[in-house]
Protein backbone atom coordinates (compact mmCIF):
# COMPACT_ATOMS: atom_id res chain seq x y z
CA UNK A 1 0.00 0.00 0.00
CA UNK A 2 2.48 2.86 0.85
CA UNK A 3 4.26 2.17 -2.74
CA UNK A 4 0.86 2.67 -4.19
CA UNK A 5 0.27 6.42 -4.62
CA UNK A 6 -3.72 5.54 -5.68
CA UNK A 7 -4.17 4.11 -2.40
CA UNK A 8 -5.26 5.55 0.79
CA UNK A 9 -2.29 5.73 3.49
CA UNK A 10 -3.75 6.49 6.53
CA UNK A 11 -1.56 9.12 8.55
CA UNK A 12 -2.63 11.74 11.58
CA UNK A 13 -3.84 13.89 8.79
CA UNK A 14 -5.71 11.75 7.33
CA UNK A 15 -7.44 9.74 11.10
CA UNK A 16 -8.27 14.44 11.35
CA UNK A 17 -10.18 14.27 8.14
CA UNK A 18 -12.07 10.88 8.52
CA UNK A 19 -13.10 12.20 11.76
CA UNK A 20 -13.81 15.31 10.69
CA UNK A 21 -16.34 13.36 8.28
CA UNK A 22 -17.60 11.37 10.73
CA UNK A 23 -16.83 9.95 14.13
CA UNK A 24 -17.67 6.38 13.06
CA UNK A 25 -14.93 6.27 9.77
CA UNK A 26 -12.78 4.90 12.28
CA UNK A 27 -14.07 2.07 14.92
CA UNK A 28 -12.15 -0.94 16.70
CA UNK A 29 -12.89 -3.07 18.95
CA UNK A 30 -10.41 -3.64 22.45
CA UNK A 31 -10.15 -6.30 24.77
CA UNK A 32 -7.92 -5.54 28.10
CA UNK A 33 -4.41 -6.17 26.00
CA UNK A 34 -5.52 -3.42 23.29
CA UNK A 35 -7.32 -3.13 19.73
CA UNK A 36 -7.84 -6.91 18.36
CA UNK A 37 -10.46 -5.45 15.39
CA UNK A 38 -10.11 -2.21 13.72
CA UNK A 39 -12.00 -0.43 10.48
CA UNK A 40 -12.39 2.07 8.25
CA UNK A 41 -15.12 2.94 6.25
CA UNK A 42 -15.47 6.37 4.49
CA UNK A 43 -19.10 7.95 4.08
CA UNK A 44 -19.49 9.20 0.86
CA UNK A 45 -21.74 10.74 -2.08
CA UNK A 46 -22.89 8.62 -5.07
CA UNK A 47 -21.45 10.36 -7.32
CA UNK A 48 -17.64 9.36 -5.81
CA UNK A 49 -19.02 6.09 -5.85
CA UNK A 50 -20.06 5.81 -9.64
CA UNK A 51 -16.75 7.62 -10.42
CA UNK A 52 -14.13 5.27 -8.88
CA UNK A 53 -16.41 2.57 -9.92
CA UNK A 54 -15.58 3.28 -13.27
CA UNK A 55 -12.21 3.95 -12.21
CA UNK A 56 -12.24 7.71 -13.32
CA UNK A 57 -10.98 7.76 -9.28
CA UNK A 58 -8.85 6.26 -7.00
CA UNK A 59 -9.20 5.58 -3.68
CA UNK A 60 -6.73 8.47 -2.14
CA UNK A 61 -9.48 10.58 -4.58
CA UNK A 62 -12.56 8.79 -2.53
CA UNK A 63 -11.01 10.51 0.56
CA UNK A 64 -10.30 14.18 -1.28
CA UNK A 65 -13.49 14.32 -3.10
CA UNK A 66 -15.43 13.30 0.43
CA UNK A 67 -16.73 16.99 2.03
CA UNK A 68 -17.21 17.04 5.06
CA UNK A 69 -20.95 18.44 6.09
CA UNK A 70 -22.37 16.44 2.64
CA UNK A 71 -25.65 14.76 2.73
CA UNK A 72 -23.58 11.29 1.82
CA UNK A 73 -25.52 8.50 0.61
CA UNK A 74 -22.60 5.66 0.06
CA UNK A 75 -20.37 4.18 2.15
CA UNK A 76 -16.82 3.05 0.97
CA UNK A 77 -15.80 0.14 2.97
CA UNK A 78 -12.46 0.79 3.02
CA UNK A 79 -10.25 -2.09 5.13
CA UNK A 80 -10.86 -4.26 8.22
CA UNK A 81 -8.36 -5.58 10.50
CA UNK A 82 -8.44 -8.28 12.70
CA UNK A 83 -5.88 -10.18 14.91
CA UNK A 84 -5.29 -14.20 14.12
CA UNK A 85 -6.70 -15.23 17.06
CA UNK A 86 -9.59 -13.63 16.67
CA UNK A 87 -10.83 -14.21 13.34
CA UNK A 88 -13.63 -16.32 12.63
CA UNK A 89 -16.11 -14.87 15.72
CA UNK A 90 -17.54 -11.99 13.40
CA UNK A 91 -15.67 -9.45 15.24
CA UNK A 92 -15.36 -7.25 11.78
CA UNK A 93 -19.02 -7.84 10.76
CA UNK A 94 -20.09 -6.62 14.45
CA UNK A 95 -17.63 -3.37 14.46
CA UNK A 96 -18.34 -2.91 10.68
CA UNK A 97 -21.82 -2.76 10.77
CA UNK A 98 -22.22 -0.89 14.13
CA UNK A 99 -20.37 1.79 12.44
CA UNK A 100 -22.71 1.19 9.55
CA UNK A 101 -25.79 1.74 11.39
CA UNK A 102 -24.85 5.01 13.27
CA UNK A 103 -24.06 6.74 9.81
CA UNK A 104 -27.07 5.40 8.57
CA UNK A 105 -28.49 7.19 11.52
CA UNK A 106 -27.68 10.22 9.85
CA UNK A 107 -27.71 9.67 6.81
CA UNK A 108 -29.80 8.16 3.92
CA UNK A 109 -27.04 5.32 2.86
CA UNK A 110 -28.18 3.58 -0.41
CA UNK A 111 -25.50 1.55 -1.26
CA UNK A 112 -22.26 -0.08 -0.58
CA UNK A 113 -18.94 -0.20 -1.80
CA UNK A 114 -15.58 -1.97 -1.92
CA UNK A 115 -12.09 -2.87 -3.76
CA UNK A 116 -11.36 -6.21 -2.47
CA UNK A 117 -8.11 -7.58 -1.53
CA UNK A 118 -8.87 -10.94 -0.21
CA UNK A 119 -11.33 -13.63 -0.29
CA UNK A 120 -11.88 -12.54 3.63
CA UNK A 121 -13.07 -9.09 2.78
CA UNK A 122 -14.92 -9.88 -0.56
CA UNK A 123 -16.91 -12.15 2.01
CA UNK A 124 -17.38 -9.48 4.70
CA UNK A 125 -18.38 -7.15 2.89
CA UNK A 126 -21.16 -9.62 1.77
CA UNK A 127 -22.19 -10.33 5.01
CA UNK A 128 -22.22 -6.65 6.20
CA UNK A 129 -24.20 -5.56 2.76
CA UNK A 130 -26.92 -8.07 3.47
CA UNK A 131 -26.93 -7.36 7.10
CA UNK A 132 -27.51 -4.30 6.50
CA UNK A 133 -30.00 -4.50 3.82
CA UNK A 134 -27.73 -2.46 1.24
CA UNK A 135 -26.59 -3.07 -2.30
CA UNK A 136 -23.02 -3.89 -2.86
CA UNK A 137 -20.72 -3.15 -5.54
CA UNK A 138 -17.36 -3.91 -6.16
CA UNK A 139 -14.48 -2.55 -8.06
CA UNK A 140 -12.94 -4.49 -10.85
CA UNK A 141 -9.07 -2.61 -10.68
Amino acid sequence: MKNDPAQLSVDEGTIRRLLEIHPNTLSEKTDENGPIAWMLIIPTTKEVMDDFLAQKITEKDILDRTHVGAKYDAIYLCSALVLPEYRGKGLAKQVVTDAIQSIMNQHTIKSLFVWSFSIEGKRLANVVAKECNLPLFESSV
